[in-house]
């Protein structure tokens, strides 16, 4: 083939070879320093290991049992307000009665009386309407339709106030109780309402479905997040309570920490979903906002998950694309 070229294109091809055999050590160095530059060695494909918090607790069971004990405390309750004021309209005719000799004292009389059943009868329908209102709400609690929604955001590990924060939210509440539970779900949404700037990725979704199903889906949705990490370094869930050293590998300081992971799993009575599929910063702080208003009495589970749980460990943008590849950028 080189007796095919003139004497010029020999040259040209002999001195390409050349210079490309002399770059040939500098490209590769070029590239063993990109890969270090994104997290990755590239003698050892192997990740840094990550540590994961979780909290939570509650149950898709019904209890309508406590809050029917509690309505017949409330309609005891009113039982015995009506049977205060029927005292007092009794009393106002045995009154009217004796000072019926006198036409503008039975008069007076006669507007005092009128009066309290006006007042009765106004109880009366409030005491009604409250009833009712109180029955569909423990209707639509104790339904078979609800609802399992869950956020997740990836934030920059310059946020790394959050990691502590959940720590501490994690460790200081009994997720045992529904006070508890619920100021958990608020702290949670909060922490992450507080740091916007860093939001980068999202993934979101809330259906509805049938309340004998919720649990495997709920259960279903922990343990895909909880199966990303190598160790749950910080448990308060079920009445199980724990805290452990980091497991970051020894050379894990040679990664650089850019991300950091939060999720909030969240089952619900209601029957629809909570909120639509997130995809800009106004959607998501609308979303966190919703559930961080959530009232009590409707939220049945919640978990809180995190990684890395520790500030000393690190996620890679490398390991944020093949762990979270469903979460679409903000």
């Amino acid at each position: 083939m080189l007796k095919k070229l003139n004497r010029r294109d020999r040259a040209r091809l002999i001195w390409a070879t050349a210079i490309s055999l002399a770059l040939f050590p500098v490209a590769e160095i070029t590239l063993d320093l990109s890969l270090q530059s994104i997290g990755i060695k590239a003698t050892s494909p192997a990740y840094a290991k990550r540590s994961g918090g979780r909290s939570g607790g509650g149950s898709f069971r019904s209890s309508g049992s406590r809050r029917s004990s509690s309505s017949r405390s409330n309609s005891s309750n009113s039982g015995s307000s009506s049977r205060t004021y029927y005292h007092h309209t009794t009393y106002g005719r045995s009154y009217y009665g004796y000072g019926s000799t006198s036409s503008t004292f039975a008069w007076g009389v006669f507007w005092i009386i009128f009066t309290l059943f006006t007042l009765v009868l106004v109880a009366v329908l409030l005491s009604r309407m409250s009833q009712q209102k109180s029955s569909k709400r423990e209707r639509e609690i104790d339904n078979k339709i609800v609802t399992v929604s869950q956020i997740q955001v990836a934030l920059l590990a310059q946020a790394r106030s959050i990691q502590s924060q959940l720590s501490a939210i994690s460790l200081s509440i009994d997720p045992n109780t529904a006070e508890g539970l619920s100021q958990l779900l608020q702290e949670s949404a909060l922490a992450l309402l507080r740091s916007p700037e860093n939001w980068q990725y999202v993934l979101t979704s809330s259906q509805k479905c049938d309340r004998d199903r919720a649990e495997a889906i709920f259960n279903q949705l922990s343990i895909q997040q909880r199966s990303k990490f190598s160790a749950e370094t910080l448990v308060n869930v079920a009445g199980r309570r724990s805290q452990q050293e980091s497991v970051a590998s020894s050379d894990a300081a040679e990664y650089i920490a850019e991300y950091i992971v939060v999720t909030l799993l969240i089952g619900t009575a209601h029957d629809k979903p909570l909120f639509d599929t997130v995809r800009t910063t106004e959607a998501l702080t609308q979303a966190l906002e919703t559930i961080a208003a959530l009232d009590p009495e409707y939220l049945l589970k919640f978990e809180v998950l995190w990684t890395p749980q520790t500030e000393t460990d690190s996620m890679t943008y490398v390991e944020l694309l093949s762990e979270y590849a469903d979460m679409i950028p903000l």
